[in-house]
């Protein structure tokens, strides 16, 4: 019997700048059991991007068992050619990935809500909205409505998707009354992890995410000031947002860092592991994770990774992956690096080896069953 499954996304490939949860979700329609008939929606163009993507705007595309549509969110024909899709067609699930896209979420949401789009249940997977460090970035725009959407929300019964049990703590403390189903991401990565690249001279930080306030970017850079030795920072990631990124530039030219810390601009999804090779940490005191699909990637590549302990990683970084900062501080963070940068470089390629060797373990004891076919159930 076929499960039919509309889904829904604001950013998925070939765009990349969405981060993990293009990279996961991408996994989970490839991935798909072969007795679910999925169709995903998505926009036209990558995150901030102002041309679609080539050859795809308007244009239903298959992909595998799936079928994929292109949304020009302007174009009314592109509206109809959906329209004309989707109308007649009895879902089982309706699974929207966000809790605030007004195109992906809301109008899907409400379209069931009203009867329009049929759906017999709505699956809502916030990927990291509702942690308290997304909920603290324009406060002021998200708060008033938590209480009116979420009462939409509760009246449909929807059922919350998890990426782990951090990312469902932060569903009930928001809505209590949730009903969460915790299901981890999948990883498209290999059981092995990469050997490191052996480095000379000082050692070498990299900060690999999106610049936005979450990923605490400034925090790093604030550590640095005021550090004794050479020890270099490259950053990569795509600038999400200016304000925060004209803060961190000015952080930089005051703390006398411009020769040691450079923006290297974004990263090709195909090419992180192997940038993360080259370095001696991957500093990230991030605010708060639903996976942390970035940390994941560094660890496959024997990167330790010197983190905040928001996220579901930390058993794995204090059994070898890295060092954990509760409640990271410029001085907490800096005193770390200072550590690390005074090993000798044959102590820092060691605990790269066992960076390697704690996420060998760790990946050996994850599942990659995809999250519909638990839906499916």
């Amino acid at each position: 019997m076929t499960f039919r499954v509309l889904t829904t996304c604001g950013v998925f490939e070939p765009g990349f700048r969405g981060g993990g949860p293009v990279r996961s979700l991408a996994l989970l329609v490839d991935t798909a059991p072969v007795d679910v008939d999925l169709t995903l929606v998505t926009r036209d163009r990558d995150v901030r991007a102002g041309a679609p993507y080539p050859g795809l705007s308007g244009r239903w595309i298959r992909r595998g068992r799936a079928e994929v549509f292109y949304l020009a969110v302007r174009d009314p024909r592109a509206w109809a050619a959906l329209w004309r899709r989707v109308r007649g067609v009895r879902y089982d699930v309706l699974y929207v990935n966000s809790v605030w896209s007004p195109v992906f979420t809301v109008l899907p949401v409400l379209a069931r809500r009203l009867g329009v789009l049929r759906a017999r249940r709505v699956v809502v997977a916030p990927r990291g909205e509702l942690s308290a460090g997304a909920l603290s970035r324009k406060a002021w725009k998200k708060r008033p409505v938590l209480g009116p959407w979420g009462g939409v929300l509760r009246s449909l019964d929807v059922t919350w998707h998890a990426s782990t049990g951090r990312e469902a703590a932060d569903i009930r403390r928001v809505y209590p009354w949730a009903r969460v189903q915790v299901s981890l991401n999948q990883v498209p990565m290999p059981p092995e992890p990469l050997a490191p690249i052996p480095g000379r001279g000082p050692a070498r930080f990299v900060f690999v995410s999106r610049i936005v306030p979450e990923k605490n970017l400034l925090l790093v850079i604030e550590a640095l000031a005021g550090l004794p030795g050479d020890a270099e920072l490259d950053i990569f990631g795509p600038v999400e947002d200016a304000g925060y990124w004209r803060r961190c530039r000015q952080a930089i030219e005051d703390g006398g860092l411009a020769a040691r810390v450079r923006y290297r601009g974004e990263l090709a999804p195909a090419t992180v592991r192997d940038t993360f090779r080259h370095y001696d940490a991957f500093l990230f005191p991030t605010r708060g994770e639903n996976f942390g699909h970035v940390i994941a990637e560094s660890l496959s590549a024997s990167c330790p990774v010197i983190c905040s302990d928001r996220t579901s990683w930390t058993p794995v970084l204090r059994a070898g992956g890295g060092t954990v900062i509760p409640e990271p501080s410029p001085a907490r963070l800096r005193a770390e690096i200072a550590r690390v940068a005074a090993r000798p470089a044959a102590e820092r390629l060691a605990a790269r080896r066992a960076a390697g060797a704690a996420y060998a373990l760790w990946r050996a004891g994850t599942s990659n069953e995809n999250f519909l076919a638990t839906l499916a159930r």
